[in-house]
């Protein structure tokens, strides 16, 4: 006799969401059977995690992430999307390309919030990105922990050391204190407006020094 599990034990066998089962249902694509109280009960002699996990992999979008911190740096842009399309045709993957153009500690980016929208509604499958601090300067450990609870695949073409950081380290300092000068500016302390000027100098002149 076969055992029957609930949706909930389904999920862990098959390694995807409650909702993804619940939507393979309404698709035809993994019809359960149903108590008489209509509740879902899967087969487990029928659970194929490898098979499924691959479906529903494919069943999803593949999504390429590029950002650089300013206009300065658009000719970076342009080979960060080279460099993820080539990846993505050379493996066959159908993809969309998501771009940003602003600092690494922004969080607020229109193509950023429109990826973790796209990961929480569970319709991407695999996300690609050049190094991870195109993702975020600080925090893209947690946005791979949405990943992960949402079953997304991870691809980070180059492990290493991210070539533009100090680079974009010294535009996300200029636009942390562009914010704090505007405030500061707003309560007219010219103490401390004198000291982030004074910063904001000897971050310019840093990279001025590097060209």
């Amino acid at each position: 006799m076969n055992k029957l599990i609930t949706i909930g034990e389904a999920s862990e066998v098959l390694g995807v969401s409650v909702s993804t089962l619940r939507r393979w249902d309404k698709e035809g694509r993994l019809s359960p059977e149903r108590t008489a109280s209509g509740h879902r009960r899967y087969d487990i002699s029928k659970l194929k995690p490898e098979l499924y996990r691959t479906f529903e992999h494919e069943s999803r979008k593949t999504i390429a992430y590029a950002r650089v911190s300013s206009h300065d740096q658009k000719n970076d842009l342009e080979r960060q999307k080279q460099v993820l399309e080539m990846y993505c045709a050379k493996h066959g993957w159908t993809y969309e390309i998501i771009s940003d153009l602003g600092s690494g500690m922004n969080y607020y980016k229109k193509g950023l919030k429109k990826l973790l929208s796209e990961i929480l509604a569970e319709k991407v499958g695999r996300l690609i990105i050049t190094h991870k601090d195109r993702l975020l300067r600080f925090g893209a450990e947690l946005v791979f922990a949405v990943c992960e609870a949402k079953g997304v695949e991870i691809v980070i073409l180059n492990q290493g050391e991210d070539t533009t950081f100090e680079e974009d380290l010294a535009e996300d300092v200029l636009e942390i204190i562009t914010v704090f000068s505007a405030r500061l500016y707003g309560s007219r302390s010219r103490k401390n407006q004198k000291i982030l000027d004074s910063v904001k100098e000897a971050v310019e002149s840093a990279q001025e020094a590097d060209k």
